[in-house]
């Protein structure tokens, strides 16, 4: 380990005695929040292919079997189940990794314990989707439980790559700030209008799945304006900005921000005006977990300039 030098000051992880770059830890939290936005799909998956109850029991598939692919709705439900293993261990290793590194850095121990928190708060939720027949409040839950831990996992994975803890949140002039808190709580209305709608419509997760009482155009316009509240408030933000030389990176994620909005309008709509096609609604809950991490690019502090090792080995 000897002959090592560091290309900044930034004080490196040690893992029992074993150096690491921030590069390392960042991979290990990279691939949590893989998992975790991975995972969100094929939740979708098995909602969107009328999956739902494929499995009619909570932890087991059924009465006779824990594991059940029989069928083409069991193999999906179960296939989601456990992929459910793999997310777990992907946390849990973060946890180990943020509790052995070196210097100690308890901002990182405690986002990778939530993460583990969200994971098991999960598991008893998707149980009571399954124990409630595709209760939609339970289903709406598990959707935004998720939304969470992926913003947790990109906080993590961004505070894996800065020098200096006690940064949160990008810096905006004080004037601008309240509109950016505004633009946030408006997106993460618009994500939870968002699913009322699914909630309301066609792909509940199956046939016999209890849903909201509401008429579809009703919600979906709800929904509609939500987002169209977001751009425009994004719009008025960007303005405000467009004279400050030193907003560059703010604007860049601000402007990210509106073309993922921009695009999930137009697959909302179209998703609307072609009768709710399966294939659309699956692009859609994908872009809405891009957008909701676009959302919380706005607000985190970006990471520093990456360090890495200089010298005869690296980890």
């Amino acid at each position: 380990m000897s002959g090592k030098k560091w290309c900044t000051q930034v004080q490196p992880l040690t893992v029992t005695g074993v150096v690491i770059s921030t590069r390392t830890f960042r991979i290990v939290t990279g691939i949590a929040l893989g998992s975790l936005c991975v995972i969100i799909f094929t939740g979708a998956l098995v909602r969107l292919t009328g999956s739902g109850l494929g499995c009619v029991d909570w932890p087991q598939c059924n009465e006779s079997k824990f594991i059940d692919v029989s069928t083409g709705h069991t193999f999906i439900e179960q296939a989601n189940r456990l992929f459910t293993g793999f997310v777990s261990a992907s946390v849990i290793l973060a946890v180990l990794t943020a509790h052995r590194a070196r210097p100690r850095r308890v901002d990182l121990i405690v986002l990778a314990w939530l993460l583990v928190v969200g994971v098991l708060m999960q598991v008893v939720i998707g149980g009571i989707v399954v124990l409630t027949g595709l209760n939609p409040f339970a289903n709406m839950a598990h959707f935004l439980v998720s939304m969470i831990l992926i913003s947790l996992a990109l906080l993590l994975y961004r505070r894996a790559g800065i020098d200096r803890p006690e940064r949160w949140l990008r810096s905006f002039p004080q004037d601008v700030q309240k509109y950016v808190l505004g633009l946030f709580l408006l997106g993460v209305t618009a994500v939870i209008t968002g699913t009322v709608v699914t909630a309301t419509g066609p792909h509940a997760g199956g046939e016999d799945a209890v849903r909201f009482d509401f008429e579809l155009s009703d919600v979906a316009r709800l929904h509609g304006i939500t987002v169209i509240s977001t751009v425009a408030l994004l719009l008025l933000v960007l303005l405000k900005l467009r004279h400050r030389s030193d907003m560059t990176e703010q604007r860049e994620s601000l402007v990210l921000l509106g073309y993922v909005a921009v695009a999930q309008g137009f697959v909302g709509y179209s998703q609307y005006l072609t009768g709710v096609p399966v294939f659309l609604v699956g692009v859609h809950i994908i872009g809405a977990t891009a957008f909701f991490l676009a959302l919380c690019n706005v607000l985190y502090a970006p990471r520093d300039v990456e360090f890495v090792i200089v010298g005869d080995s690296s980890y």
